[in-house]
């Protein structure tokens, strides 16, 4: 009976949260996921208009870029210049995407607006070196490491906006809280979660259909195997100190990252916090599915908070 319990608590303490770890925190085989776009009958419509941006995008000449994390990982970004009196825009992309893929509209736009682009491939994402993704609890402080890059480099005269979607959203907003360059000027976070905690357990609640089981074990996967703290950090929590302004924008047909978030998001700061709604827009296809409505609020933003203004 002893040996039998004591099997028991090791699947528990040790089994169950390593397959959890594998499963939504691991990542090693990456490949190259450029044209792996969402698939599903959300999505299925929108494919040709996906692949085309993602065909303009890869021809965007660029300076390939590095610098080292607070923890020694080469992380990897793509710098599009047009003039260095321009604002600078650093765009993270999302979960196992990479930046090309998911900001191949969002690349475009910022450059349409006259601004420079770093367009970043987070930690274990594309050419950057790790194996653990932390929904933005570590990557969170490679946004600062980013964005203090580019204020050495262009001088304490640059605008900079740091820009995410899905993952790369919430990564972005968990930065508003650290002691980021006085030239951040401004955050544009397209269909973020609220909480590490909050995504994975959704999407593990979607899974095994039986809410609250698999919660313990997402914790002790992060913190056993991937030796971080799931809840050290929240966009909800962190927009409450946030010291620039911040753009929400999220779909209103989200069934990944349900609108509810940005919108707990908001409250917390509705002062600092603007969201715009896209009817209709699945996951990460606000710019497609009403581009006129997606441009009009990037456009406003960086008008109101010192960009450049629409050419």
């Amino acid at each position: 009976m002893i040996y039998v319990s004591s099997a028991i608590a090791a699947v528990l303490i040790f089994v169950i949260p390593a397959c959890i770890y594998f499963a939504a925190f691991y990542r090693i085989n990456r490949g190259d996921v450029t044209y792996k776009v969402l698939s599903g009958p959300d999505y299925d419509e929108y494919h040709d208009d996906m692949i085309a941006l993602i065909d303009s995008a890869v021809k965007i000449p660029y300076e390939p870029v590095y610098i080292r994390s607070y923890d020694g990982l080469r992380l990897f970004g793509r710098l599009y210049m047009q003039s260095p009196d321009a604002p600078y825009h650093i765009q993270f992309n999302g979960y196992k995407g990479n930046g090309v893929r998911d900001f191949s509209g969002g690349l475009q736009l910022a450059l349409r607006s006259g601004g420079n682009v770093l367009l970043v491939d987070q930690r274990a994402h594309g050419a950057s070196d790790g194996k653990t993704i932390t929904f933005g609890v570590r990557e969170r402080r490679d946004v600062l490491s980013w964005a203090r890059y580019i204020a050495e480099r262009a001088g304490d005269d640059a605008v900079i906006y740091l820009e995410g979607v899905s993952m790369g959203a919430a990564t972005v907003l968990m930065a508003s809280e650290l002691d980021l360059p006085a030239n951040v000027a401004g955050i544009v976070a397209d269909c973020p979660y609220s909480s590490p905690f909050g995504i994975v357990s959704k999407v593990a609640d979607g899974i095994i259909k039986i809410k609250y089981v698999s919660y313990p074990f997402i914790v002790l996967g992060a913190l056993i195997y991937g030796h971080f703290n799931i809840f050290a950090s929240s966009p909800e929590r962190a927009v409450r100190s946030a010291k620039v302004p911040v753009l929400l924008i999220h779909g209103s047909a989200d069934n990944y990252v349900p609108t509810e978030m940005s919108r707990k998001i908001r409250d917390e700061n509705p002062s600092a916090v603007t969201l715009v709604e896209v009817e209709g827009a699945p996951h990460g296809l606000s710019y497609v599915k009403d581009l006129q409505k997606y441009e009009n609020a990037f456009y406003d933003f960086l008008q109101k908070t010192g960009g450049e203004a629409r050419k």
